[in-house]
């Protein structure tokens, strides 16, 4: 087994620093709007039954981000460069893909800022998107952009998670049947395990974490072991966010709450917060909301741009412009839309749920037949068996699923 050449090195405190930041926002990414919107939509159409696309989702993330953010460091290359070195074009291929995804979900990460301010202070939602979208923009125009993104994306992914913790005890939720329909279901419904398996590591979520470690400058195997516990700390703590939201929603819904889910302006999230806490549950949930949707449009942004450079190499500067175009188109294409919020947000995390698989099978082959690119290392062949096993679930309901993800663009 040779080293990568040339090897990077971090001191112990970039290597925290680094991996803080890359765990942070690999987890805000997948604990976005979407993901808060789809929870809430799947809850309440499906009860305790969710519970096992919850778990579903926990799994294939955990085996998706363990072989992204590993063979990422020991290429030190970004995805769609390794895409491109292993097989010609496919780098090309996977960055359309993930930037038009990224672009679909930003939208819908825009439209949910909008949603999370109406619910804290009653601003109308568009006005409300326009001035978030302004805010990541005015991050990203900083000269002090990486400092800035960091910090407010560990700032507000604590704020969301502590709120979504106090409001999932307040609605006192049937845990017992919750855990047995997580391993024995009553329903399994593939779209809804395709949905928010995409809300939570499809698209350019998959790559979130991985390209900050690459811009914080951790890449090789002397980093391996470091990466690895970062990644299983990121799953952690998606996981245990995903559950939380769900058992939220889930003792409003089995209280006999019944959630509106047909009308244009229905925003089944914040009725489940508000049926278990009140008007202080409302205030909460937009807290929640526009947290979990600033962090998602910073995350989406980020990472969609960063696919961009297979195109035209950039520097930090340049790619700082770029992103701040993405959140400008994001927010033009949000202000003309008629579609509704909620259908949009459950939507992108569909469609990005179809994206998944065709960046996971090229990493797979990689890890198989493409030591090369990784310095010669000889990848783990229980993570790439159980990638294959992934690979071949995610083709599988992406098929089965994606007439009924396009559905949501009509609802």
């Amino acid at each position: 087994m040779s080293e990568l050449s040339p090897p990077v090195t971090a001191s112990g405190a970039t290597l925290r620093g680094g991996l803080i930041a890359a765990i942070f926002l690999m987890a805000t990414s997948a604990i976005g709007p979407g993901f808060i919107t789809q929870t809430a939509t799947f809850t309440a159409r499906l009860g305790s039954a969710f519970a096992f696309a919850i778990l579903a989702s926990i799994l294939i993330d955990f085996v998706v981000q363990m072989n992204v953010w590993r063979i990422t460091a020991l290429t030190g290359r970004r995805a769609s460069e390794t895409a491109n070195a292993a097989i010609p074009g496919a780098g090309y291929l996977l960055s359309v893909l993930v930037i038009f995804g990224g672009l679909v979900f930003n939208v819908g990460n825009i439209a949910g800022s909008g949603l999370g301010l109406n619910a804290m202070i009653g601003l109308d939602p568009k006005i409300g998107g326009a001035l978030s979208a302004l805010l990541a923009i005015g991050i990203f125009l900083s000269h002090r952009a990486g400092l800035l993104l960091d910090r407010i994306i560990i700032v507000l992914g604590i704020l969301m998670i502590a709120l979504t913790v106090f409001v999932a005890i307040v609605s006192n939720p049937p845990v017992g049947e919750a855990l047995r329909q997580t391993v024995l279901p009553s329903t399994i419904d593939f779209a809804a395990i395709t949905t928010i398996v995409g809300g939570t590591v499809g698209g350019y979520i998959t790559y979130a974490g991985a390209h900050r470690l690459l811009d914080k400058g951790l890449a090789g195997p002397a980093h391996l072991p470091s990466i690895t516990r970062g990644a299983l700390t990121g799953i952690a703590v998606t996981g245990v966010m995903r559950f939380v939201l769900f058992l939220a929603v889930l003792g409003v819904t089995a209280s006999g709450v019944t959630l509106d889910l047909a009308s244009q302006t229905a925003n089944p999230a914040a009725q489940a917060f508000q049926a278990a806490a009140g008007q202080w549950g409302l205030r909460a949930f937009g807290v929640i909301f526009w947290a979990a949707a600033l962090t998602s449009v910073i995350g989406a942004a980020y990472t969609s741009v960063s696919f961009v450079t297979v195109f035209r190499p950039m520097g930090e500067r340049a790619r700082n412009v770029a992103t701040v175009i993405f959140i400008a188109v994001s927010l033009a294409i949000y202000l003309a839309l008629g579609t509704a919020p909620a259908a949009l947000l459950v939507f992108a995390g569909g469609f990005n749920g179809l994206i998944l698989p065709i960046g996971l099978t090229i990493f797979t082959w990689i890890g198989f037949a493409r030591s090369d690119l990784m310095g010669g290392y000889r990848y783990s062949r229980p993570l790439l068996a159980l990638s294959v096993i992934v690979c071949a679930l995610t083709w599988y309901m992406g098929l089965k699923s994606v007439s009924t993800i396009f559905a949501f663009l009509s609802a």
